[in-house]
């Protein structure tokens, strides 16, 4: 009871999946990541090419793709599974960053993914992050969060990340492709990236990563009090 579900909008490197992920452990929900899935079929795209145009092809493919998350019980963190083998480290490489706004904006794709993420979050009680999730994935979702940062701070941070997963890549490279995947994900066809009317925005440009996570939890646990509010008096 009083469980909601939030949903994490914003631009690439921003924080957004690391927020959710520590938002869903504080307040005991499950995290759902959408980035996540995306990667792991441009990693498909990428270890078996098929067409991106042809209909017949993504569709193909696509049904030889099963995507799930396992948690390690080492670390407790959660990791991706494509097909049963651990992509977590690969799907965060910079060829995987580098294609998956071309594959994100294939329409079946979307639809795939979509209704496996809606599936993922009837019970509720969940925090989602991506690019579409309070416009498309949970229009209806209780709680909605557009993030935002500067792109010298994104392209720090994910700097940070390869070279702490051992990829060697310069700010220069990482300021290019996410500028390119801004101009990307905000102008596709598909489900394009923006600020729903009824979300809250939170800029990290300036924000300690503990600040940012802690706002997040205190927008959610105000929300949540109002469902319970709600539900009491009803």
């Amino acid at each position: 009871m009083g469980k909601i579900v939030i949903a994490i909008d914003g631009q690439s490197g921003c924080g957004k999946s690391s927020t959710a992920k520590a938002v869903a452990k504080i307040l005991g929900y499950t995290y759902l990541d959408s980035g996540a899935m995306y990667r792991a079929v441009a990693l498909h795209h990428l270890n078996h090419p098929f067409e991106l145009t042809d209909q017949g092809s993504v569709q193909k493919a696509l049904n030889q793709v099963k995507i799930s998350f396992q948690q390690n019980p080492k670390t407790g963190k959660q990791e991706t599974y494509l097909n049963g083998q651990n992509v977590e480290d690969e799907i965060r490489e910079m060829k995987v960053s580098q294609n998956v706004s071309k594959v994100a904006a294939i329409r079946e794709i979307r639809e795939a993914m979509v209704a496996q993420q809606r599936a993922l979050g009837e019970a509720k009680g969940v925090v989602m992050d991506g690019r579409d999730i309070g416009s498309v994935v949970f229009p209806n979702a209780e709680l909605k969060i557009f993030m935002t940062a500067n792109l010298h701070t994104r392209a720090r941070r994910r700097l940070e990340e390869l070279s702490s997963m051992g990829n060697v890549t310069t700010l220069e490279e990482i300021k290019e492709n996410l500028a390119e995947r801004d101009r990307l994900d905000s102008s596709r066809e598909e489900s394009p990236l923006r600020k729903m009317p009824d979300a809250i925005e939170v800029d990290t440009s300036h924000l300690q990563f503990e600040d940012q996570v802690n706002q997040v939890v205190q927008l959610a646990r105000e929300k949540i009090e109002k469902v319970k509010s709600y539900a009491s008096n009803n």
